[in-house]
């Protein structure tokens, strides 16, 4: 688990075919290497991979074919900028929301404008993940835990202060840009137990099921 809060902007150094996956090196920026180890989960724009060699200064990591299809990671090249994050321990403040570094699916940036010192953006959710998406509700784009200000549809808007800016890659964003998302897992967990509710509401014997009568 992490908390959407980036720790470095790293890059990526080496982009390697490995059997059909890719094998990632990244250049690890000001994240501290020091506390490292193999094994360990690091989230590159959001996305959770385990750790299978380091140094002072880089880490590398496996992404499999499933990875490289659901996120952007295979469209990166050499140089290119990406969000870090080290795993939340139980001494982490939790200054954003829980992410699971997870990738639900690709979101596309629509529109960037200036609004006073703050930076909005428009961005469009595939279909299929637009319903999870609400007004005040959380995001992950990129890794960075984000609040949604307006929905309309399958597009939602983002207003994001200097700070975020400049700390994470979002400060490179342009319309067509493409950012791996994230949806609240409170609101999948929700889906999941509203679906259960309705199942077995419609079980013919679900006044009976759980009953310390029932034939089981």
């Amino acid at each position: 688990m992490f908390t959407g809060i980036i720790q470095s902007v790293g890059s990526m150094r080496t982009m390697t075919p490995k059997g059909g996956d890719i094998q990632l090196t990244i250049d690890a920026g000001k994240l501290d290497m020091n506390k490292i180890a193999l094994g360990d989960s690091i989230a590159v724009n959001g996305v959770c991979l385990t750790v299978t060699a380091f140094d002072a200064h880089s880490f590398t990591v496996d992404c499999s074919r499933e990875t490289l299809k659901l996120t952007t990671l295979g469209h990166l090249k050499p140089g290119s900028p990406v969000n870090l994050e080290t795993a939340l321990t139980l001494s982490t403040p939790l200054g954003g929301h829980l992410v699971s570094g997870h990738v639900d699916g690709l979101a596309e940036v629509e529109s960037r404008s200036e609004e006073a010192r703050a930076t909005s953006f428009w961005l469009r959710a595939p279909e299929d993940l637009a319903k999870y998406i609400a007004k005040k509700g959380s995001v992950t784009i990129d890794g960075v835990s984000l609040t949604v200000n307006d929905v309309d549809g399958s597009r939602f808007r983002l207003t994001i202060i200097p700070h975020t800016l400049a700390q994470t890659i979002m400060g490179q964003y342009q319309a067509g840009s493409q950012v791996n998302l994230e949806i609240d897992v409170v609101a999948r967990y929700l889906e999941r137990l509203l679906a259960g509710q309705a199942s077995s509401a419609k079980h013919p014997y679900a006044d009976y099921m759980g009953s310390p009568y029932s034939v089981g």
